[in-house]
Protein backbone atom coordinates (compact mmCIF):
# COMPACT_ATOMS: atom_id res chain seq x y z
CA UNK A 1 0.00 0.00 0.00
CA UNK A 2 2.89 2.36 0.74
CA UNK A 3 4.26 1.84 -2.76
CA UNK A 4 0.92 2.74 -4.31
CA UNK A 5 0.88 5.98 -2.33
CA UNK A 6 4.41 6.80 -3.44
CA UNK A 7 3.51 6.17 -7.08
CA UNK A 8 0.45 8.39 -6.86
CA UNK A 9 2.47 11.13 -5.19
CA UNK A 10 5.20 10.93 -7.85
CA UNK A 11 2.58 10.98 -10.59
CA UNK A 12 0.97 14.05 -9.05
CA UNK A 13 4.34 15.82 -9.17
CA UNK A 14 5.08 14.81 -12.74
CA UNK A 15 1.69 14.89 -14.42
CA UNK A 16 0.96 18.63 -14.16
CA UNK A 17 3.85 19.21 -16.55
CA UNK A 18 2.62 16.63 -19.08
CA UNK A 19 1.48 18.21 -22.35
CA UNK A 20 -2.25 18.24 -23.10
CA UNK A 21 -1.86 15.62 -25.84
CA UNK A 22 -1.60 12.02 -24.73
CA UNK A 23 1.61 10.09 -25.30
CA UNK A 24 2.00 6.35 -24.89
CA UNK A 25 5.44 5.23 -23.78
CA UNK A 26 6.11 1.52 -24.30
CA UNK A 27 9.03 1.11 -21.94
CA UNK A 28 9.48 -2.53 -22.97
CA UNK A 29 10.57 -1.45 -26.45
CA UNK A 30 12.14 1.96 -25.76
CA UNK A 31 15.86 2.20 -26.51
CA UNK A 32 18.40 4.29 -24.69
CA UNK A 33 18.63 6.49 -27.81
CA UNK A 34 14.88 7.17 -27.65
CA UNK A 35 15.16 7.89 -23.93
CA UNK A 36 18.07 10.34 -24.32
CA UNK A 37 16.30 12.09 -27.21
CA UNK A 38 12.95 12.19 -25.40
CA UNK A 39 11.30 15.34 -24.15
CA UNK A 40 12.13 16.48 -20.61
CA UNK A 41 8.64 15.34 -19.51
CA UNK A 42 9.13 11.87 -20.99
CA UNK A 43 12.54 11.55 -19.35
CA UNK A 44 11.06 12.55 -15.96
CA UNK A 45 8.28 9.99 -16.29
CA UNK A 46 10.67 7.18 -17.23
CA UNK A 47 13.07 8.01 -14.37
CA UNK A 48 10.22 8.16 -11.86
CA UNK A 49 8.86 4.83 -13.10
CA UNK A 50 12.30 3.22 -12.81
CA UNK A 51 12.80 4.55 -9.30
CA UNK A 52 9.53 2.99 -8.14
CA UNK A 53 10.01 -0.23 -10.09
CA UNK A 54 13.40 -0.97 -8.59
CA UNK A 55 12.34 -0.08 -5.06
CA UNK A 56 9.63 -2.72 -5.16
CA UNK A 57 6.94 -3.28 -2.55
CA UNK A 58 9.33 -3.81 0.34
CA UNK A 59 10.77 -0.30 0.46
CA UNK A 60 9.10 2.54 2.25
CA UNK A 61 7.37 5.31 0.36
CA UNK A 62 10.40 7.58 0.41
CA UNK A 63 12.10 9.37 -2.44
CA UNK A 64 15.68 10.21 -1.57
CA UNK A 65 16.38 12.99 -4.05
CA UNK A 66 20.16 12.60 -3.76
CA UNK A 67 19.93 8.91 -4.66
CA UNK A 68 17.33 9.62 -7.36
CA UNK A 69 19.56 12.22 -9.04
CA UNK A 70 22.68 10.04 -8.72
CA UNK A 71 20.86 7.09 -10.32
CA UNK A 72 19.44 9.33 -13.06
CA UNK A 73 22.95 10.57 -13.90
CA UNK A 74 24.33 7.01 -13.99
CA UNK A 75 21.44 5.91 -16.18
CA UNK A 76 21.80 8.87 -18.56
CA UNK A 77 25.56 8.32 -18.88
CA UNK A 78 25.07 4.61 -19.54
CA UNK A 79 22.34 5.24 -22.11
CA UNK A 80 24.38 7.89 -23.91
CA UNK A 81 27.21 5.37 -24.28
CA UNK A 82 24.88 2.48 -25.26
CA UNK A 83 22.13 3.94 -27.47
CA UNK A 84 20.91 0.66 -28.95
CA UNK A 85 20.26 -1.14 -25.65
CA UNK A 86 16.71 -1.18 -24.30
CA UNK A 87 16.02 1.01 -21.29
CA UNK A 88 14.76 -2.05 -19.42
CA UNK A 89 18.14 -3.78 -19.89
CA UNK A 90 19.98 -0.56 -19.07
CA UNK A 91 17.94 -0.12 -15.89
CA UNK A 92 18.69 -3.68 -14.86
CA UNK A 93 22.43 -3.06 -15.29
CA UNK A 94 22.36 0.28 -13.45
CA UNK A 95 19.63 -0.20 -10.82
CA UNK A 96 19.10 -3.95 -10.61
CA UNK A 97 19.94 -5.66 -7.38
Amino acid sequence: MKTAGAILFAAALVLPSVPAHAVVLDLSTMTCKQFVEGSPDEIKMVLTWMDGWYKGDSDEAIIDTDVFVANAKKFGTFCAANPSISIVNAAEKILGH
